[in-house]
């Protein structure tokens, strides 16, 4: 499936350069191996080189980049069946529905609607990236002017879905400069498809009945020269279309299949009839192995389940999630209100903030880098003891926020409140409930 890290290095300069962003050739050479580098990231590499490297350094599953600006997105690129293997690289994408027929007014809306679907979550900001613009009566003027209105607009990047070369060529030409992913050839249309996606290096989706004729028209498509496929193997029904994404998916990591070796496109919305139920499938793809999903529709209820499921799920799993160390305001908090400490663990943030928005009272959080560990891991390991502790609140900055000098922290690290007092003289230490759930009475208490 490709040379090891060693192999690689004895193939690179040797030059320990730094700049392709690790301080030596052998970093370069296991990042490269791994999949988490790029061969071009060498500016000294050998042309011979090069060309040994290349094919055997490229993973299995082509990445696909998509779109231009803060939206754009990559596809593909995965190494792995399965997330604890080592990790998923690239989110699935999602995408949203929209026929070429709308309403310059109700697409304005639209837009302004589907823009505001923006969640922050441990410090990411969670949002789809895309709209499906479909041509629904072969009108190549008001589809290339929607699809013109939606890149210069808004945000979201965009799929052409037609199957009329000239329809989408006068699309191209009207938003080419967003890089829209082109759908899709077909095995009527796959010279003239391929063509324009060649002339304009736009990504081009495959779509075929079944993955024989899949592979035939992925293979034509490579053989003109084409790289950036998306494959669609045409299933509709749940069952299929479940099977068709692990074999996609398997092919290429487990059987060395280049023709399927390349991220796919999914449609919940061909698949149901209501969007709850295009969640529920959605949910399946984004788990196994869609590269994008597309909906009929957003709705916050469902679509903010999707990015948290996404978010899980493609993150690397030997790296705890974390949040950002620094001050965290809960409610309105002001010179008199509690300061709580703890670790930056995202479970243990999301559970003791939320702790606190139920106590309503209004309280400043102090969120301590420990490597994304426990409060019970991070201190059995020296990581939140006494004098970290302490020190990180003297350099917070939260004593600029309060007037008083009092502190809690969590009660199952009480061993190192006398760290902390030596550290912090002229605070108080006060140690609070071993259970997150208690927090809402002890603030209550607190401030009676």
């Amino acid at each position: 499936m490709g040379l090891t890290g060693i192999q690689i290095f004895k193939l690179l300069p040797k030059t320990n350069c730094g700049e392709c962003g690790v301080p030596t050739c052998l970093a370069f050479a296991m990042n490269l191996a791994a999949g988490k580098a790029e061969l071009d990231s060498c500016p000294y590499v050998s042309d011979e080189a090069r060309e040994k490297l290349a094919e055997a350094s490229a993973p299995p599953i082509r990445q696909v980049a998509v779109g231009a600006g803060v939206r754009a997105f990559k596809i593909g690129g995965e190494t792995v069946m399965f997330r604890h293997e080592k990790t998923f690289y690239n989110p699935t994408a999602v995408a949203g529905l929209i026929t070429s027929d709308i309403d310059p007014g109700a697409l304005e809306n639209k837009l302004k609607t589907w823009n505001a679907f923006q969640f922050e979550r441990v410090g990411l900001n969670l949002r789809p990236q895309a709209v499906a613009l479909k041509d629904v009566n072969g009108d190549g003027a008001a589809f290339a002017a929607t699809a013109k209105k939606i890149a210069e607009e808004s945000e979201f990047n965009l799929i052409l879905m037609t199957d009329k070369p000239e329809v989408m060529k006068t699309a191209v030409e009207a938003c080419g400069f967003k890089r829209p992913l082109l759908y899709a050839a077909t095995p009527e249309n796959a010279e003239e498809m391929g063509n324009l996606a060649k002339e304009k290096q736009l990504p081009l989706a495959v779509k075929a009945e079944g993955l024989e004729n899949l592979i035939a028209l992925s293979d034509k498509l490579t053989g003109m020269g084409l790289k950036d496929l998306v494959l669609d193997s045409g299933s509709r029904e749940l069952k299929d279309a479940f099977q068709d994404q692990v074999i996609i998916r398997r092919a290429p990591l487990k059987a060395g299949n280049r023709s399927l070796g390349f991220p796919t496109i999914t449609f919940p919305c061909e698949m149901a009839s209501n969007l709850d139920v295009e969640t529920m499938i959605a949910s399946m793809l984004i788990a196994k192995y869609a590269g994008i999903v597309v909906l009929s529709d957003f709705r916050g209820d469902s679509l903010f389940p999707l990015l948290v499921e996404r978010l899980n799920i493609f993150t690397d799993p030997q790296r705890p999630m974390t949040v950002t160390q620094g001050i965290y305001e809960i409610g309105v908090p002001d010179e008199n209100s509690p300061v709580l400490v703890t670790t930056n663990f995202s479970l243990t943030y999301f559970i003791v903030s939320g702790e606190i928005e139920g106590s309503r009272i209004p309280s400043w959080l102090l969120i301590m880098d420990t490597e994304g560990l426990s409060v019970m891991t991070a201190w059995a390991a020296g990581k939140f003891s006494g004098d970290a502790v302490g020190g990180f609140v003297k350099k917070s900055g939260i004593a600029d926020k309060i007037s008083h000098r009092k502190v809690i922290i969590p009660g199952y690290a009480a061993a190192i409140s006398g760290d902390m007092e030596e550290e912090l003289p002229d605070w108080e230490v006060i140690i609070g409930p071993r259970d997150a759930s208690l927090i809402p009475k002890f603030l209550k208490d607190m401030v009676k």
